[in-house]
């Protein structure tokens, strides 16, 4: 069950990122970030998306195992 639980978070985690970098990438270009201000916003934005993502899957996969 743990092994589901896991794998549910590393597939939430990696969608949740992939969406992060596209909504960062977008947010961070409108507010006119450039260079290292840019990578920045948009690895915090992957990350905090990705985290979020991941945990609700773990969740999901662990109420159903």
């Amino acid at each position: 069950c743990f092994d589901r639980v896991k794998m549910g978070f590393v597939m939430g985690c990696a969608v949740g990122m992939a969406a992060g970098a596209l909504f960062g990438t977008f947010s961070c270009l409108r507010i006119g970030m450039r260079g290292r201000e840019l990578m920045g916003g948009i690895g915090k934005t992957m990350m905090q998306s990705g985290g979020t993502f991941g945990t609700f899957m773990a969740i999901g996969m662990g109420i159903r195992c």
